[in-house]
Parts: structure tokens; sequence; C-alpha cells
């Protein structure tokens, strides 16, 4: 029993140091996996849409087993000035901060601050007897009046991991001004504590949880609240709980709510393409362009309020590969990992992709009308202003490609065919 004791515990010790926990770039694409002339497609395709106005820019970064394969910048930072994109130039991320405070508040939920299936309102009052829309004023939503009726249940912590508790992003009544918070950033001097409180007292579009007909996907503002949570929970602001507890040991110095100063200039611009036959041009919202280096910078948005590096990013999703480990810094017990990745919606799907939702994370299925060919098992997300990651652990591989446009009409079809280049090049 001592021996089988003692080899046990040499292979648990081999299988965590033999995980990457830097990258290096491979010694040639052959080394890493792939074929060198199959590859050289993703760069043909990436410099077409720059030369052709499709893209503005591009940066991309793929490792195999930690060796980097692909890690290259095309484009420009900002068109009128024809500034070069560097590789370390940093993006506005949007849902792609869903992943990092999702994985902030797991490092508390080991701590045993929490269960999954606690009721929010059991740390945020304000949730306590959650109300569902039944119907309101169509011609007149922000002045009309509306019918609401209880919910029959109370919304969960799972639920909300996993966008399962009836909350969306555009709800009916949001312009109203009892209703009306910020959802992706903010430049005025909101606070998270009061703007998830007004949020609380928004109905729901539907009951939490997964109904008979499948119904259990309503993606939304689920994850700010626990950017909230992770507040009360630690006893720390939320953008400090965060650095020190996942950014931090990361080693993820590119990553902020807020720029400082001395990385403003690093920041790519925003662009815009509603469809193929116009021309890209400097996105007009100016909350969406200088959100991360403007204005009164109090609102922490942790559903869409992040910038990051693509480097930086990476090491996060090496960590999820890793089973909540790198940088010699462990952030999640692989346990732990493991859960976050199991379907929690049930029979619902991610609209149409055919797809499953886990704690975070979108699971691509065998069924996926999205993951192309990556494995079945594989979990991606991506950001409004077109950002997108996939960590295929079968292959023990990751791919991000960050451009920031918004609206895109190209948008699908770049993060997809980005996918396809890489994976038709995989030995």
């Amino acid at each position: 029993m001592r021996l089988l004791l003692l080899l046990l515990f040499i292979n648990t010790s081999l299988l965590a140091q033999s995980l990457p926990q830097t990258f290096t770039t491979a010694k040639s694409t052959a080394e890493a996996g792939f074929s060198a002339d199959r590859l050289k497609r993703l760069d043909t395709w990436l410099q077409e849409l720059i030369d052709k106005d499709i893209a503005p820019n591009a940066v991309t970064f793929v490792a195999h087993r930690g060796k980097i394969v692909h890690y290259k910048a095309f484009g420009y930072s900002n068109l009128a000035k024809k500034t070069p994109l560097k590789r370390d130039d940093l993006y506005r991320i949007a849902s792609q901060s869903k992943a990092i405070t999702t994985a902030t508040l797991m490092t508390l939920y080991e701590e045993e601050k929490f269960l999954l299936d606690d009721p929010i309102s059991k740390y945020i009052p304000a949730f306590k007897n959650p109300k569902v829309l039944v119907t309101y004023d169509k011609k007149d939503p922000v002045g009309g009046s509306y019918e609401t009726r209880p919910a029959k249940s109370e919304i969960t912590i799972r639920q909300l991991l996993s966008h399962n508790a009836g909350i969306p992003y555009e709800h009916p009544l949001d312009q109203r001004a009892e209703f009306k918070i910020p959802f992706f950033n903010s430049t005025a001097p909101d606070k998270l504590e009061d703007v998830i409180n007004k949020l609380a007292t928004r109905p729901l579009l539907r009951d939490p949880g997964t109904d008979s007909t499948g119904a259990g996907f309503t993606y939304g503002l689920n994850i700010d609240i626990l950017g909230r949570l992770i507040e009360i929970l630690s006893g720390k602001p939320f953008d400090v709980a965060m650095r020190e507890r996942v950014l931090e040991p990361l080693g993820m110095t590119d990553t902020y709510f807020y720029l400082p100063d001395n990385k403003a200039s690093r920041l790519v611009e925003l662009y815009s393409k509603s469809s193929m036959d116009k021309p890209l041009t400097v996105h007009t919202n100016e909350g969406y362009r200088n959100f991360v280096i403007s204005g009164a910078k109090t609102f922490f948005s942790g559903g869409a309020g992040l910038v990051s590096s693509v480097e930086d990013y990476a090491k996060f999703c090496q960590m999820m590969l890793n089973g909540g480990t790198f940088n010699n810094k462990r952030i999640l017990g692989r346990k732990t990992v493991e859960m976050m990745l199991r379907n929690q919606i049930g029979t619902a799907e991610v609209w149409d992709r055919k797809d499953k939702f886990g704690l975070g994370f979108q699971l691509i299925t065998e069924n996926s009308h999205y993951g192309d060919q990556a494995t079945p098992g594989s979990f991606t997300w991506g950001g409004m202003y077109c950002s997108e990651f996939t960590i295929d652990p079968k292959e023990e591989l990751i791919l991000l490609i960050f451009t920031n446009v918004h609206p895109y009409a190209y948008y699908g079809d770049f993060v997809k065919k980005f996918r396809i280049a890489v994976y038709q090049a995989l030995e």
C-alpha cells in the first residue's frame, strides 16, 4: 500500500511538473505539431482582410502544449495615422471579462465563502422575491404601464454563472428611469453597488432555471452581479480582489478595468463596419471608445469592462487548460475547473449554436454549429468588440484572435475562419 501511494504521489507530481508554466516559442512549426505550409494560409487570409479594408488589424496567439505556434500582429492600431499594430497593443475585450470574473469568484467558492445553489439574495438582499415581466406597453415602454408576477423561485449563484436566471442585456423597460443602468461600461461616477441594487428591481424576462421547454439561456448582466458578490465576500473592491486573486499571480500585467496613463497610448482605436459594403469608420460612441482611459473610472463591469493584450489573456487560457495552474501559481483546484466545464443549463442551448454552457464558458458539443473542428469538450467565449478564445483540452491547444470593430458585419466569419485556419494546419 505504501509503495502504491508513493507511486501515485510521484505520478501526480510528474504530471504537475509537465504542465507548461511559461510560454516558450517553438523552435519550428513542425516541432509544435503544425504544418508550416498550411499555417501560411492564416497569414495570407489575415493580410487580405487588412488590404481589403475588412479588418483594421488582428493579433493572434496560438500555443500547443505551451509552445507558441503563431503570435503575430497584422494591420494598424490607428488607420488614420497608419500606426503599425504591435503584438502587445491593448484591446477592449468586453465579454471575455466574464471568464476572469468567474475565476475570481470561484477562488472564493474554494474558500467556502458560498455554495453554488445559494440564492443571491442571501448576500445582496435587493434580489429577494424577484418578479417576472408579464406584459408592458410596447408603444410606450418608457412611460407606459407594465405588469409583473412573482418568480417561481429565487435566483441562485449557479444560475447567474450560467446565464440561466432570466436576466438579459437588452430589456424592454431598460430606458425607464427606475431601471436605467450602464451595462457595458460607464464614464459617469457610477458605483457597482448602486448599479446592482438598481438592477435587482428590474423584472426578469422569465423564471430562473431551465423549464420543460428547454428555455434556460438568457445572456445578460449576470456576471456584473457576481462582481458585486466578489466585493461582498472578499471585503475588497472588485478590481482589487481580481488583481490579487487572478491577474497578479498569473503575471497578467496588461489587464485592467482602467488603463494607467503610461499604457493609454497602446489602446487600439475602435472601428465600426455595419455591412460588408461599408468602409471601416471610427466608432461614434465616445464611451465605447474611451471608457478605459477617460471619465470617472469608478464602475467595474465584470461582464464587459476589461482591456487586455492577447498574450496576457493567453496566460489565463493556459491556466484553465492546465486545470487551474500557470506561472507556478495555482489559481483554482483541478476538480473546480472540471466542474466549471460541465453543462449547467440542462436541455437549453446557447442561442443557435447547439452548444451548452458551464460556469463562465460555452461548451462545444458533438452537435456544435459553432465550434468547427474544435474537439467536443473544448470551451470558448468572445467579446462584442470582436475578440475570442478557444481552449481545446484534448489537443492541449489555445487559440486567441483580437480586433476591435463594433458593430462588425464580418464578426462571425472573422472568429470562425481563424479557428478553421489554425485547426487545418494541425498535424
